[in-house]
């Protein structure tokens, strides 16, 4: 009852807050609230039966996969080739991060530390692919000039959009870089809270913490660089928006 009646507080306070912003994000807020409730729920009792079964974590994983990518292309839906390269940048991301987390191994081999490494840096991927998308079709819109400049000169298409592409993966680190040059200072982040709260000591906490904060700058460059090449040669331009 306390924590129904707190999420309602917390959800109450939102709505009053975009309310007198007068921003339009009141729906969507009560959607992801009720959608993350109901997620969480599902994914708490899936997880029972995969830490009891730990050949059902590949699907879990797949599962996990392919929402980020949906989720992302879904974000580009206007870029010719969004989805497939979303799916190649965000699989280059995980599975080089996963891989030498879990193979070296940094953690602890086991079902539990698989399926909670690979969420955080699966969710890290998709949120890397995302801002650089966004960032590189909205760079391509502002400085349309500037790579129709190189076009006339002779360039490739590549070498036209390079600056902007670079500009967009470097845009979309900042919020990675922030979070980990700031942890301990100015927030505990989840994995820190979470580990501690499941039983683990402080410095276990920490220990694990700094694998996945810099797990996530190593998963989200990967497929922020992947996914400037892939996107960053345009045969076409976006089409500047009409006022």
């Amino acid at each position: 009852m306390r924590l129904a009646v707190g999420l309602l507080v917390l959800l109450a306070v939102a709505l009053a807050a975009l309310t007198l912003g007068r921003i339009g994000h009141r729906r969507a807020v009560l959607t992801a609230s009720a959608r993350a409730v109901v997620q969480l729920t599902v994914v708490a009792l899936a997880l029972r039966g995969v830490f009891a079964a730990p050949a059902t974590a590949v699907a879990v994983l797949a599962v996990m996969f392919s929402v980020a990518v949906w989720t992302a292309g879904r974000r580009l839906a206007g870029t010719p080739g969004a989805l497939r390269a979303v799916a190649l940048a965000c699989g280059a991301g995980a599975v080089v991060t996963i891989g030498l987390i879990c193979g070296l191994p940094v953690l602890d081999r086991s079902v539990r530390t698989l399926v909670a490494v690979s969420g955080i840096v699966i969710g890290g991927t998709m949120t890397a692919a995302t801002l650089t998308g966004r960032r590189l079709t909205d760079g391509l819109h502002r400085r349309r000039d500037e790579v129709e400049g190189w076009l006339a000169l002779g360039a490739t298409p590549r070498r036209a959009a390079q600056d902007v592409a670079r500009d967009a993966a470097a845009e979309a680190l900042v919020p990675a870089l922030d979070q980990t040059r700031t942890v301990g200072l100015v927030t505990l982040p989840g994995a820190f809270v979470g580990a501690l709260l499941g039983g683990a000591g402080a410095v276990g906490a920490a220990r694990f913490q700094v694998v996945v904060l810099v797990g996530l700058l190593c998963a989200e460059s990967v497929t922020a660089v992947s996914l400037a090449w892939l996107l960053g040669a345009p045969t076409t331009l976006p089409e500047t928006p009409q006022r």
